[in-house]
């Protein structure tokens, strides 16, 4: 049966036994996901007693040999065990400046996985506690699309004068396609820079694969007119754009966005004004642009955790970004009003799949000395996507 819980001031209806609620406790598998792949052997069941126990006994067994990465969107059960939480860039970083442990557990999705696994040494295994943990959002550009998207735009005359750029939340395919064509990654920090970068290298931006941080920052930060973002959808011939659309464009935004922060609404920010009398609302980037216009405050994870730390006593925030996150900050800042956006839930589904079991199942089979659900990024693979990660690890 469901259950009603209040949260913040929210009330919520957790989903009742169907295969969208497996998937959210990480049991069962996609075959629609990014890997659809459940992880091999038996995994422990999460009404396992034992279950925090056992996760501290691997841990202290491996002890130096393995490094614990949790993303901020991660259960609380999950980062209760990481070594280091962060956004998917700064968790990678972290994950290169260990070259002495052996194996990088990252507890996040597969494109953080497979970042962490090009900024580390060969001899390092980067283990992803659950294979079917993708990204949505990732999955919404795959390296096939991208390279007929560019035959597009070189039959149009425009490619060599379009640089593209990919969000931190793609494939290692696709950071590979943006670094082998002259282009680089970027994080929702760092956007703008990117995309100044971007102009400085040619006349047209190519923004992979979220639209909305895309469109976000090319309006909102560098001025550009909404009439010169131009959506290109893979699903329809040519984009969906003519050869003058094509031309005209500054910005060609892939059609691409986030499950999750894709959900919130401007009556979502009316509903809460109403509710809430002085309420702030921060909200991240890859919101929809009219949520970003309605906002009070926009930015990346590290800026929406920064803002709430400096708040002050007693102040109101309504908050738009990941569930996990959001409710970690409100026990954070007992003194402050912390509330979520939406009043349903909003879940990342896919990274949800990391769970207690699933942790344990990878830190008792490292133990073992036996290495289950690495992420291996194949060389040229890895040589491109690192050409475009140092063009934004160059950007002033």
């Amino acid at each position: 049966m469901a259950r009603r819980i209040t949260l913040i001031n929210v009330t919520f209806t957790e989903p009742a036994s169907t295969p969208l609620a497996l998937l959210l406790l990480g049991q069962g598998s996609d075959s629609a996901s990014e890997r659809g792949v459940d992880c091999p052997g038996e995994l422990p069941p999460a009404s396992d007693p034992t279950l925090v126990a056992r996760a501290s006994a691997a841990r202290a067994a491996l002890g130096d040999r393995a490094f614990v990465l949790g993303h901020h969107y991660q259960r609380d059960e999950v980062i209760q065990f990481a070594d280091v939480t962060g956004d998917s860039f700064t968790l990678a970083r972290n994950a290169a400046a260990r070259p002495q442990a052996d194996y990088i557990v990252f507890c996040g999705v597969h494109f953080m996985a497979e970042s962490a696994d090009i900024l580390t040494g060969p001899e390092q295994a980067v283990i992803l506690p659950d294979l079917a943990a993708g990204c949505s959002m990732a999955d919404m550009a795959t390296h096939q699309q991208v390279v007929e998207a560019w035959d597009v735009l070189t039959d149009a005359g425009i490619a060599d004068v379009t640089v593209p750029i990919t969000y931190m939340n793609s494939s290692a395919a696709i950071k590979g396609f943006t670094g082998e064509h002259g282009g680089a990654v970027c994080t929702s920090s760092n956007a703008e820079r990117a995309m100044r970068w971007a102009f400085e290298q040619g006349e047209k931006v190519l923004f992979l694969p979220d639209q909305h941080l895309g469109r976000n920052t090319a309006v909102l930060q560098l001025g550009i007119g909404l009439d010169d973002c131009v959506v290109f959808d893979p699903h329809r011939r040519d984009g969906g754009l003519t050869r003058q659309q094509l031309h005209d464009a500054k910005v060609l935004l892939w059609r691409g966005h986030c499950s999750v922060h894709g959900r919130f609404s401007v009556e979502n920010v009316a509903d809460v004004r109403r509710r809430v009398p002085g309420v702030n609302i921060l909200v991240h980037p890859e919101c929809r642009h009219e949520v970003v216009l309605a906002a009070d405050y926009v930015g990346s994870t590290d800026y929406i955790i920064k803002t709430l730390d400096a708040a002050p006593a007693g102040s109101s925030w309504a908050v738009g970004t990941e569930l996990n996150l959001v409710r970690r900050l409100a026990n954070m800042h007992p003194d402050k009003q912390v509330t979520f956006l939406e009043k349903t839930v909003c879940y990342c589904s896919t990274m949800n799949r990391i769970d207690l079991p699933h942790l344990v199942h990878s830190l008792e089979s490292l133990a073992r000395g036996e290495v289950v659900n690495r992420i291996v990024v194949e060389g040229r693979v890895a040589d491109n996507a690192r050409l475009a990660l140092d063009r934004m690890l160059a950007l002033p």
